[in-house]
C-alpha cells in the first residue's frame, strides 16, 4: 500500500510538471494532525496557477520516523529541487526527513513544529502557556497495535483548530479529520533539518494548539529567513490565509534558486 501511495503521488507530481515552469522547484506539502492534504487546496490553487508543481502528501500521522521515511521516498522520486513545507506535526516530520536529500532548497513552517533532536513535539507545545488542546480532545480510541489514536471533540474542532474559518466549513473537517497515533507526539526526534536548511516560518497569532510565543521560540532558534506572524489567525492558517502561507512558500522558492 506504501508503495502504491508513493507511486500515485509521485504520478501527480509528473502530471502537474506538465502545466509548471520547468525552472521551478516542486513545492511538496506534508499536513499535521487532526488535517489531511485537502487542507492545501487553497495554497495549491495559488501555486499551481503561479507554475509551480506541487505534490500534497497524505501523511500517516503513525510517527516520526515512520511518516518521515514515507516522505523521503516521495523525495527520493523527485528529480527537481524541492521547497518542502510542513503544517503543525508535518514540521516534525519534514524536520526528519529531509536529512540527506541534496534537491531540498528550502524548509517552510506552517504554524509548525521544530523540534530539536532529543525533542518532541508534544514537549514543545508545553514548554509555553497557551495551548488549549488537551481538554479538547475525545477520549483516545484503543488500537489492535497497542496504540491510541487522537481525535479532537468535533464541538470543539471550530474554536480549537480553526476558529478564523467558516463554522460550516469546519464541521465538515470535523467529521473528516484524521487522527494521529498518541506515541508520534511523544516520539524524540532525532534528526534537525532546519539547522541545516534555510527557514521560512508562519504562524497564527490565536493559535491554540501551539502557542504563539512558543512558535516564536522555534523560528528565532531555527534562524528564520522570514517569520510571519497573522495576527488572530487560528491553527490551521493555511486553510484561512491561503494567500499568505503560499506567498511566503514562493519567497522561499524564489530566494533559494537564484
Amino acid at each position: 500500500m506504501k508503495t502504491l501511495l508513493a507511486a500515485l503521488a509521485i504520478a501527480g507530481a509528473s502530471f502537474g510538471n506538465a502545466y509548471a515552469q520547468a525552472d521551478k522547484p516542486t513545492i511538496v506539502l506534508v499536513h499535521g494532525a487532526f488535517a489531511d492534504s485537502s487542507s492545501w487546496n487553497g495554497v495549491v490553487k495559488i501555486l499551481e496557477k503561479d507554475g509551480y508543481p506541487v505534490v500534497a502528501v497524505a501523511n500517516p500521522l503513525r510517527g516520526v520516523k515512520n511518516d518521515a521515511g514515507y516522505v523521503a521516498d516521495i523525495l527520493g522520486s523527485i528529480k527537481s529541487p524541492v521547497v518542502l513545507v510542513g503544517h503543525s506535526y508535518g514540521g516534525s516530520v519534514i524536520s526528519e526527513a529531509a536529512e540527506g536529500h541534496a534537491n531540498v532548497k528550502a524548509l517552510v513552517y506552517v504554524a509548525a513544529f521544530a523540534p530539536d533532536a532529543g525533542e518532541t513535539a508534544a514537549q514543545l507545545a508545553a514548554q509555553y502557556p497557551g495551548s488549549t488542546l488537551g481538554p479538547a480532545l475525545s477520549p483516545p480510541v484503543s488500537l489492535s497495535s497497542g496504540g491510541k489514536d487522537l481525535y479532537i471533540r468535533q464541538d470543539r474542532f471550530h474554536g480549537q483548530f480553526a476558529a478564523d474559518v467558516l463554522e460550516a466549513e469546519t464541521r465538515l473537517m470535523a467529521a473528516a479529520q484524521r487522527p494521529i497515533e498518541e506515541a508520534a507526539l511523544n516520539e524524540i526526534q532525532t534528526e534537525a533539518a532546519w539547522k541545516e536548511f534555510p527557514t521560512w516560518f508562519i504562524y497564527g497569532a490565536g493559535d491554540k494548539n501551539i502557542p504563539a510565543e512558543a512558535s516564536a521560540f522555534m523560528a528565532a532558534r531555527a534562524r528564520s529567513r522570514d517569520t510571519v506572524v497573522i495576527k488572530g489567525a487560528s491553527h490551521l492558517v493555511m486553510v484561512s490565509h491561503p494567500e499568505a502561507v503560499a506567498r511566503l512558500i514562493e519567497k522561499a522558492a524564489k530566494e533559494t534558486s537564484r
